[in-house]
């Protein structure tokens, strides 16, 4: 039904308008606390087959939902009763910034990628704080992706990062430091190991006892992402996201400039995350996110390594009962392979 609907009237309107007009809709149902629960107990992940724990957090399921979506914390509520194991929140900056001229969000529906110069646009730290600190109505593991503000100098980028966390870690089951969107002038200047180290170490000081996470681009050199990773383990952070959107164009037909998310950067993000797990063993957490459409793509990263994946484009493509469905064929996947929980799966085949 949500294809048809898709393919005959939403993909007819302007991507960041439909993408509003859901977050409206996401926002309303969760004022509604009876059917936000229904909702929960039907869709949302409940079997003990795919309950982990990661960072000293436990999550019902493996696949949460990417950075970028529900960039204020208005919604995660209603995303977890759709399916969604965990929702990450943001990017959030310190200052409240509107981000890039439109248009900035474009789909390429014959790629089933999507590509986003947002550009960081949020209602800031403080905004975000006050929605997260409310009592959650149902249960939902929520992560807060967060990045530089466009007009603080890198100079003085780790007094903006280390703002926004005293802010919003008391609040997060677990905090991303996010140095990899392409559509923040200098960012990912941040990546480099030299610039990363103050960074990371300053914000986890100020974040205390909520896990630490670094979000890297698919687009580091594989030396660079040996880097990070040896960093991170240094730092003694919860682990890498990885990846962020590629600047690549290779086999789309699109020039548009941002961040390309969807199907064309699955191989990538695969070549990544083994490099990653090759590196660091389990000695990390990694969340495997870029290309994840289907249960396949779920399953080929848990036994790559990754405890925790997630997904953006996938939902736009696929509609709101996307995390349920992957996780419903997750559990009989998992049984059918003779196995009795998920955590059996991981690095199988690192």
């Amino acid at each position: 039904m949500y294809r048809f609907v898709f393919t005959q009237v939403l993909r007819r309107f302007d991507a960041e308008a439909v993408h509003h007009l859901t977050l409206r809709l996401l926002r309303l149902l969760a004022v509604l606390p009876f059917v936000k629960r229904v909702l929960h107990d039907l869709f949302a992940p409940h079997d003990e087959a795919l309950r982990i724990q990661a960072f000293g957090v436990h999550f019902p399921g493996p696949l949460g939902l990417a950075a970028g979506f529900d960039k204020d914390a208005g919604c995660f509520e209603s995303l977890a009763a759709f399916g969604f194991s965990h929702v990450e929140v943001g990017t959030v900056t310190a200052q409240a910034q509107p981000g890039n001229p439109r248009p900035r969000l474009f789909r390429l529906l014959e790629s089933r990628a999507i590509i986003n110069r947002m550009g960081f646009n949020n209602a800031g730290a403080a905004a975000a704080a006050r929605r997260l600190r409310k009592p959650r109505g149902v249960p939902v593991v929520v992560g807060v992706n967060i990045g530089k503000t466009k007009v603080v100098p890198e100079a003085e980028a780790v007094q903006d990062y280390v703002a926004s966390a005293r802010q919003l870690a008391p609040f997060a089951d677990y905090l991303v430091v996010n140095v990899s969107s392409p559509n923040t002038p200098g960012l990912r200047n941040l990546q480099a190991v030299e610039l990363l180290r103050p960074l990371l170490a300053a914000v986890k000081e100020v974040a205390g006892r909520t896990p630490l996470l670094v979000k890297i681009a698919p687009d580091l050199a594989d030396e660079d992402i040996d880097a990070v990773a040896e960093l991170a383990v240094d730092l003694g952070l919860a682990g890498i996201i990885a990846t962020n959107t590629t600047i690549a164009r290779a086999g789309v037909s699109s020039t548009e400039t941002g961040g390309l998310s969807g199907r064309p950067l699955k191989q990538r993000s695969l070549e990544v995350l083994r490099r990653l797990r090759k590196k660091t063993g389990d000695r990390l957490t990694l969340v495997s996110v870029g290309g994840v459409e289907d249960v396949d793509d779920v399953w080929e990263r848990l036994l790559a390594g990754a405890t925790l994946v997630q997904g953006y484009t996938g939902l736009i493509y696929e509609g709101p009962l996307w995390a349920s469905r992957i996780h419903r064929r997750l559990a009989r996947r998992v049984r059918r392979h003779g196995y009795t929980t998920i955590r059996e799966v991981i690095g199988k085949t690192a």
